[in-house]
């Protein structure tokens, strides 16, 4: 139906629990393991062929996230765009995607401009 449908099937979307007061958010237990770490590796390869991938990283490893919530979170964001590749039957180009980027005005481009990746 959604893009957070297979996020949430693929094991990539985290679970919040809450109980009174309490609130915590933990990995995904019941999933496809393998589709999930598939997704964790893609997400990781990526980072070194792609432009924006890498920004990403390099943005939130500037905020101080560890390896693997960042990575998690790129494969996150990589099913959204897959899953909109996939509904409108468009094959995915780097260029499109970072012009969607400028024309939305990201804070990741001008990240990325400003560090020089």
């Amino acid at each position: 139906k959604c893009a957070a449908d297979i996020q949430k099937y693929a094991g990539i979307a985290p679970v919040t629990e809450r109980s009174g007061k309490k609130e915590w958010i933990h990995w995904r237990y019941s999933c496809t393991k393998f589709l999930r770490q598939t997704f964790v590796e893609w997400a990781g390869l990526s980072v070194r062929y792609s432009f924006w991938a890498k920004a990403y990283y390099r943005q939130q490893e500037a905020k101080g996230k560890p390896h693997n919530t960042i990575i998690r979170s790129l494969a996150f964001k990589w099913i959204r765009i897959l899953f909109r590749c996939w509904k409108t039957h468009t094959p995915y180009d780097e260029s499109t995607y970072l012009t969607a980027l400028k024309s939305k005005g990201s804070p990741l481009l001008k990240f990325a401009v400003e560090s020089e990746l």
